[in-house]
């Protein structure tokens, strides 16, 4: 460190001007960071591949020096003094001292390294018809107006900004150009509405919104205009600016208002650029509200430094992608999985990302995904097990599929809920890659377990496991007595401090939340909320949320076991298992079901074998038999089924339907399933 600290006082004395002046500083110290203490050594000695074993052990043993040496792998203003300090758990700091952007990182020394005219970024709208691609280049320059702009409207380093916009390239531009300024962006996913979109400007307090005239859907346009209005009516929170992107080609003109809202276009009508500003490791990036927000906000608060590092190690170490290669992760920007690997972890490692503005299916058919991949020669893709339910269920022998040729494509990496067998094995057999379950939160910002490719993993994991620990994750399971579990028995998934960096800081005006909600019933570890089982390997397997255990007769048993073994029968494609009142037992497992398009089986002939397929694969002990079939189950827009919302419509609860909810009409299906079952019988209905 003194050496590179060194360089770094030498390269503050040389002359530059403008963005040339900062590149220079960036160079800089890219390649006094990259001349370690023992770094001669590789010049001379042919080292083995490390293996995962090897990394694992090291990033638990010795995790300020393992850290240390990756985090040269990124661009640094200023070196940090201090690489680790948890002198006040849970409140842990990465890199202390050292300074950074992300912004400079994801796009500007791509360019610096020549790599201008590569594709950044690649929007494929299946809904408006259109594609477009924007190079590095034209990325950098976009990216440096806007934050011009922003600036001009008095954004500077730790201020707050809202974005609230659809799936396009936009989105990308203004989140890159807010953490341009070491400002801290704070993205709504576009389908919300306006009550919960008041909540988060309230609790955020933006400086500016950024937004956009409307969203497309499949059958009808959101505009987002008029609810960005009404929510900041409903938030008492005046936004300086609101800076309107209006979407070309499109009907829906946006109603400006005057002194507030500058057009996008307007915005960008200037010579102006700016800098990137270097913001200490520790300072926030973003703030990301969890899904099912409403009166009391829980913002999750992600440190620059920390994100920047542990994305540039996943993107390398995990999905083995190279610079220069195309992936794809098709999630929404709003949801971290898009804030970590649509925008920022394949920007940082150099690749072409995709924006995809559709749907699996409807949009106009059940082969997009697979039209995407060939069109755009995508080498890795990452997705939610919903999604290919969804296609199973439309194309399950992929008629629409196999008429586009995805031979580029290496792999497929599962996230979002647990990916039953059924689904990965037909996926494996139809697409012909591997099919990767790997596990991580919105908390953590990256993968927990996962199948570590680029460290050789084997590409064929036992069945229903999530992965293996990632570097940087001790990772426990403990029993009822707080206590590590023995391997193979069901138990609550805890991780060891420190965290690895790169995992939130805190909740966002929250910090006593932040401690109690996450570290005070299991002191010394991050309690994650989710059962798993850890086998004598050490792979582990997520089952549930630790509430979706259920308890009957006293046998602790997983509701998503239940709906593996439910997925079994070959006319269900979608299925949910909530625990319900007993007074014999306790608790019953109750078990709603979706069949498959082309089924043609009568409901109690399934009901029968279904309920014989559950004593079979998991045993009389669950005491199975409440079961029935729905048009359609309750899922998030990220594809996880609201179970919570189903149990206690079931036990008679009043139900608030979530805003993440995708279609809240099924409900009215849902319920009346219930109450044949004996169950939400003087229920309200969900609003």
């Amino acid at each position: 460190m003194l050496g590179c600290a060194r360089r770094c006082l030498l390269s503050k004395q040389r002359t530059f001007l403008g963005v040339g002046h900062f590149r220079g500083l960036w160079q800089s110290q890219r390649c006094s960071h990259g001349a370690s203490s023992h770094g001669g050594n590789h010049l001379f000695h042919a080292k083995a591949a490390p293996t995962y074993k090897d990394v694992y052990e090291r990033s638990i043993l010795n995790p300020e020096q393992f850290w240390a040496e990756e985090a040269e792998k990124i661009s640094w203003m200023k070196p940090w003094s201090r690489v680790l300090d948890h002198t006040n758990p849970p409140f842990t700091k990465w890199f202390v001292g050292g300074e950074t952007n992300a912004c400079y990182n994801a796009v500007d020394r791509h360019v610096a390294d020549g790599h201008g005219q590569r594709a950044a970024l690649i929007h494929d709208s299946p809904v408006t018809s259109t594609q477009r691609s924007i190079t590095y280049a034209e990325l950098q320059q976009q990216v440096s107006k806007l934050a011009a702009a922003l600036s001009s409207y008095g954004v500077k380093k730790g201020d707050n900004v809202l974005i609230y916009m659809p799936m396009i390239p936009e989105a990308v531009v203004a989140m890159l150009a807010v953490v341009r300024l070491g400002a801290v962006h704070s993205l709504v996913f576009g389908g919300f509405a306006a009550r919960e979109l008041s909540v988060r400007i309230k609790h955020a307090e933006p400086k500016v919104i950024i937004s956009a005239s409307c969203g497309v859907e499949p059958t009808r346009l959101i505009r987002y205009k008029p609810l960005l209005d009404q929510a900041i009516t409903m938030s008492g929170i005046e936004p300086k600016r609101c800076i309107i992107y209006q979407r070309p080609g499109l009907p829906e003109v946006a109603t400006m208002k005057p002194d507030r809202d500058v057009s996008w276009d307007d915005a960008m009508d200037s010579d102006r650029s700016h800098d990137c500003v270097p913001v200490e490791a520790n300072q926030a990036m973003y703030i990301l509200y969890t899904s099912g927000t409403t009166g009391d906000p829980k913002g999750i608060q992600r440190p620059t430094g920390g994100h920047l590092v542990a994305l540039s190690w996943v993107m390398k170490n995990i999905y083995a992608m190279k610079s220069g290669e195309k992936w794809w992760a098709a999630s929404d920007l709003g949801w971290v999985v898009g804030h970590s690997f649509i925008c920022y972890g394949p920007l940082l490692a150099g690749l072409t990302t995709l924006v995809y503005e559709g749907k699996p299916v409807g949009t106009p058919d059940a082969g997009q995904f697979f039209r995407v991949i060939q069109d755009h020669g995508i080498q890795g893709f990452s997705t939610a097990p919903t999604a290919l339910r969804a296609i199973r269920r439309e194309d399950p022998e992929l008629e629409y599929g196999r008429k586009y040729d995805t031979s580029s494509l290496r792999f497929v990496f599962l996230a979002g809920e647990h990916c039953d067998y059924e689904t990965r094995n037909w996926a494996e057999n139809k697409i012909k890659v591997p099919v990767l379950d790997h596990w991580w939160q919105t908390e953590t910002g990256h993968p927990i377990t996962s199948t570590c490719v680029g460290l050789g993993h084997s590409l064929s994991p036992p069945r229903d496991a999530s992965g293996v620990p990632v570097p940087g994750y001790n990772v426990k399971v403990l029993n009822a007595d707080k206590v590590e579990a023995e391997r193979g028995t069901l138990g609550r998934i805890v991780i060891k401090l420190p965290l690895p960096p790169g995992t939130m800081s805190t909740l966002y005006r929250a910090d006593d939340r932040f401690s109690s909600i996450y570290f005070k019933d299991y002191p010394g570890f991050y309690d994650s909320m989710d059962a798993g089982i850890m086998d004598a390997d050490g792979q582990l397997y997520v089952m549930s949320r630790d509430d979706d255990v259920i308890n009957v007769a006293g046998h602790r048993l997983s509701t998503s076991a239940l709906e593996e073994a439910l997925l079994e029968h070959p006319c269900i494609s979608e299925a949910a298992v909530v625990g319900v009142p007993d007074e014999m037992k306790g608790e019953l497992p109750l078990g709603l079901y979706v069949t498959t398009k082309a089924n043609t089986k009568p409901e109690e002939e399934i009901n029968k074998e279904a309920v014989q397929l559950v004593r079979e694969l998991v045993g009389p002990v669950a005491a199975f038999r409440l079961i029935c079939g729905v048009e359609a189950l309750p899922k998030t827009r990220s594809g996880k089924i609201a179970r919570k919302s189903i149990a206690d419509l079931a036990r008679g609860k009043s139900v608030v339907i979530p805003p993440t909810i995708e279609d809240p009409t099924v409900y009215v299906g849902v319920k009346k399933a219930l109450q044949r079952l004996g169950y939400a019988l003087n229920a309200a209905d969900p609003e």
